[in-house]
């Protein structure tokens, strides 16, 4: 989106928001109540791998289960729910004209969480697979690629039949993730569940579904809500917007590409992740292109909304760079099979993701309610909560990593010494992750206190109040 309006007009209740109302908030509930499950199975995780007895004597949450379970209730509960709730706003917005099919969006969230409820039970009971991000039983899969496809009904439709001949990034990058995630995740379903491959194959699919769910999925979802809010809340032009259709090309064909990042050193083609080291390498273009299209997201003149897009802005563009930095062999050879991936995996789904995302909700949930956010307080206790647990846990994991990593290489260190060596910086993000998880349950909190607050003025007024609502929150 190159222009916006100003305050007054961006403040503005309308039809659009209203109607999709109910919908919107199943999905944005629902994505809370995984988001507050998958911090607290993350918490247990993290004490399990410093004090390998926690919990030791129950199955259920043994560590490979919890880490699984945890994993799937934040991709497919707290990110596709509230993914798709911004990006399906974005697109009615956008698109001029209320969303339709808006039942078939219910029904779609029902069933996509029942069935999430029943993966994470077979998780739970020894179900699951051992595939990262896919760890769901087999019987659920093809109820969740039916569900998403009817959540998605209404975007399309919004799409298809928007008023406006003229479209904006926003507009690319959601349709691009309703569209392309159907078909990796049948793709995955295939290729590793229902008709697996054998060998070394088996491990190429479930590297190029793990990059392509980042870059053809999530990263599109968040860059999607920064894309709209940045000039909607600034009032300023995107700069160099020429280049973000080029941006916008470069992730969706070359980002799946950089999979064989993740396979350096092991048993397959050296071509294969010489090609993820170049892929990452262009990738690169994307990253700066899209840091320079919404650099006015560091200057939003004390918008909370934009603090959380600015820094989630920074972890997606620092990320990209790291991940292009850790593709060199030199460099994968210590951070390889340690800490520091999952370091690098938090900075892209707690830091980028979650950080645009949480700025989406607060921008989108006062505007489909009608009603001011209760609590400025509140929303910068989460800001700081997030910032802060992030900060550290990606600090921590790092550091672990990098000291893990050169511990392994070096034989003159015996293996459970590594285990004391990185004990301090586990502890630490634990402590991390508990900030982190404190902030979540302040944003879930305060949306349920928005929900049944009472407003104090007429629905179509609440906006017309720019100290109070756009100056402060938006």
């Amino acid at each position: 989106m190159t222009t916006a309006p100003h305050a007054a007009e961006t403040a503005e209740v309308t039809e659009i928001d209203t109607s999709a109302r109910c919908s919107l908030l199943l999905l944005l509930g629902s994505a809370l109540l995984w988001l507050v499950l998958s911090g607290m199975l993350a918490l247990v995780n993290l004490v399990q791998l410093h004090t390998p007895t926690f919990l030791a004597d129950c199955p259920v949450l043994s560590y490979g289960r919890a880490q699984a379970m945890q994993e799937t209730a934040f991709i497919y509960g707290w990110a596709a729910n509230a993914g798709l709730a911004v990006a399906l706003w974005i697109l009615g917005r956008l698109g001029g004209a209320p969303l339709r099919s808006l039942n078939w969006v219910v029904a779609g969230t029902v069933f996509w969480n029942l069935a999430l409820v029943l993966g994470l039970a077979g998780i739970a009971t020894g179900d699951g697979s051992s595939h990262a991000w896919l760890h769901l039983p087999r019987y659920v899969l093809p109820i969740m690629l039916i569900a998403y496809g009817t959540i998605a009904v209404s975007g399309v439709l919004a799409w298809t039949g928007r008023r406006h001949e003229m479209t904006f990034a926003s507009q690319w990058y959601a349709v691009a993730a309703l569209f392309l995630f159907p078909w990796i995740f049948s793709l995955a379903q295939m290729m590793l569940v229902f008709a697996p491959e054998r060998g070394v194959l088996q491990a190429l699919v479930a590297g190029w579904f793990v990059q392509g769910a980042w870059t053809l999925w999530l990263a599109p979802l968040a860059l999607a809500a920064g894309y709209y809010l940045v000039p909607k809340i600034t009032g300023r032009i995107i700069p160099s917007y020429d280049f973000a259709a080029l941006s916008f090309w470069t992730l969706l064909f070359v980002g799946a590409w950089t999979g064989g990042r993740h396979l350096i050193g092991g048993p397959v083609p050296a071509w294969i992740a010489t090609i993820a080291v170049v892929s990452c390498a262009l990738l690169l273009f994307h990253y700066i292109v899209v840091a320079v299209n919404l650099r006015a997201a560091f200057s939003g003149g004390g918008s909370t909304v934009l603090k959380f897009v600015a820094f989630g802005l920074g972890a997606y563009v620092v990320g990209g760079f790291l991940d292009a930095a850790t593709a060199m062999r030199n460099f994968a050879m210590v951070t390889q099979f340690t800490f520091f991936s999952g370091a690098q995996a938090q900075l892209a789904l707690n830091g980028a993701f979650s950080m645009m995302i949480y700025g989406a909700i607060y921008f989108l949930a006062p505007r489909i309610t009608g009603r001011a956010w209760p609590s400025l307080a509140l929303i910068r206790a989460h800001y700081a909560a997030a910032v802060i647990g992030l900060v550290g846990l990606v600090v921590a994991l790092i550091v672990a990593g990098w000291i893990q990593g050169h511990d392994l290489n070096n034989p003159a260190v015996a293996f459970a010494s590594i285990g004391t060596h990185v004990r301090p910086w586990l502890l630490t993000a634990t402590a991390a992750q508990a900030v982190l998880l404190l902030g979540n349950l302040l944003l879930a909190t305060h949306l349920i206190w928005l929900g049944v607050a009472k407003s104090a003025a007429p629905e179509a007024d609440v906006f017309r109040q720019p100290p109070a609502m756009e100056a402060s929150v938006s």
